[in-house]
């Protein structure tokens, strides 16, 4: 009896085993891919796109499942282009939506990946604030305060929270001086049109979508009042013309060769006194020889 027993709480211990491990290798591949559909989400689509937010440089993607189908999308977002070269109405909508601006092709998106983006924002739809919404950053006026702050925090003079470098390192504006910036990246003098103001702009910022700032940021983002006091200091920099890239080289060069020559001058004087100081002494004695 007591076998019986005991073989019969042992199966069920197994069953639940079994079931618990079964449950397990489906749940953790799908929350994996959840997860990196999340991650890929956030680098590479908020800065045009939100879930729910309203729109940005491209359309709020909140139900756009329901708007069209997943084979429909699947082409859209592998090849753009094709699809509005294609005559599709609703593609063409979209780009004169978009000002003109066609949605960059991504190589490494696979229709894999792109399916469990489709099943990422249809899941965030359902939410009654999806964590895609975006930003929520200030409508405030502007104040001088925050126009002073961002260009500190452009400059360099003042750190950010969370240790990235100073905007200035890669970029510059027009009338900041010296050699006006970074030339590495875009010139931001302009960037708050471009963008379309201070939603947009303050969205980038948040999950900026080059690989350059993603590779600096993505462990390091801004907080949302550095946000807000940088997108004040481009609201002031509109007012300015574009800066002179091919100027602020030139004076860099200039600087350098004359740089380059007091050094070389300063070389000359004191190997030479150097030289003197040594030949001197051998001349002499060679003289006393005789």
């Amino acid at each position: 009896m007591n076998t019986k027993k005991y073989l019969h709480n042992h199966i069920r211990t197994m069953k639940k085993s079994f079931l618990f491990f079964f449950c397990f290798i489906l749940f953790v591949p799908q929350n994996s891919n959840s997860q990196e559909a999340a991650d890929y989400f956030k680098q590479n689509c908020t800065s045009c796109h939100t879930i729910g937010g309203g729109r940005l440089a491209g359309p709020d993607l909140k139900d756009v499942t329901k708007r069209k189908d997943h084979d429909w999308l699947q082409k859209f977002i592998t090849d753009p282009k094709t699809v509005i070269d294609a005559g599709d109405p609703y593609a063409i909508q979209l780009q004169k939506d978009a000002r003109g601006a066609i949605m960059p092709t991504v190589p490494t998106l696979t229709k894999t990946k792109i399916n469990s983006i489709l099943i990422l924002i249809e899941a965030e739809s359902k939410l009654e604030k999806s964590q895609f919404a975006g930003i929520q950053i200030s409508d405030r006026p502007f104040t001088e305060f925050d126009f002073k702050s961002g260009e500190e925090i452009f400059l360099g003079a003042k750190k950010l929270t969370n240790g990235g470098p100073a905007c200035l390192s890669c970029h510059t504006v027009q009338g900041i001086g010296g050699f006006g910036g970074g030339t590495l990246a875009p010139d931001l003098t302009t960037v708050f049109e471009r963008y379309e103001g201070r939603k947009t702009l303050a969205t980038w910022l948040s999950a900026p979508a080059t690989p350059t700032m993603q590779s600096v940021f993505k462990k390091q983002p801004l907080e949302s009042t550095e946000i807000l006091s940088l997108t004040a200091y481009f609201q002031q920099t509109l007012q300015r013309n574009p800066a002179n890239t091919s100027t602020a080289r030139l004076s860099f060069i200039l600087f350098g060769f004359g740089g380059a020559l007091v050094v070389l001058g300063i070389f000359d004087v004191v190997w030479n006194k150097r030289f003197r100081a040594v030949r001197k002494p051998l001349v002499e004695k060679n003289k006393l020889g005789k």
